[in-house]
């Protein structure tokens, strides 16, 4: 968790965000990263994000079972959506989110937004081509070398 805080600070120095984070396996840290959104002009690039794509890399994987993420803060909700689909088995935070939210890191509105029906959400989500994307999911059906994830 230190080092999660001082990628975290780290950061700030740099002109990035206020969060770090590491992945651990067998209590060595695989991979570490700050949070690089202004840096990178990449909304995506959140300390955790940054994390799981550098063990990726560097373990050869997609499925990160068996290690766990220190994270300076409470996850967001894409990131812990990230989380959950890397597989990692636990998440250590040190501040939470209204920790974050008292420095201008609101993520409330995003749980709201999920609870809302999808015709009453701020940004418009309107289902489009249906049938023919279906066809992309039949192919992968059919596909028989597939790599399940």
């Amino acid at each position: 968790m230190r080092e999660a805080i001082r990628l975290a600070t780290e950061s700030v120095s740099k002109g990035g965000g206020p969060f770090g984070a590491v992945i651990v396996k067998d209590g060595e840290i695989v991979a570490g990263a700050s949070n690089s959104v202004t840096i990178d002009n990449d909304p995506t690039a959140h300390a955790e994000i940054n994390a799981i794509r550098a063990a990726c890399r560097k373990l050869g994987t997609f499925d990160l079972s068996g290690c766990s993420i220190y994270t300076s803060c409470e996850p967001c909700p894409m990131c812990l959506g990230a989380i959950y689909w890397a597989k990692l088995d636990r998440i250590f935070y040190g501040n939470n989110r209204k920790d974050a939210a008292d420095i201008s890191f609101a993520d409330n509105f995003i749980y709201e937004e999920l609870d809302k029906p999808m015709e009453t959400r701020c940004v418009p989500i309107t289902p489009l081509l249906r049938d023919e994307a279906l066809h992309t999911f039949r192919h992968w059906v059919e596909k028989s070398d597939k790599i399940e994830y």
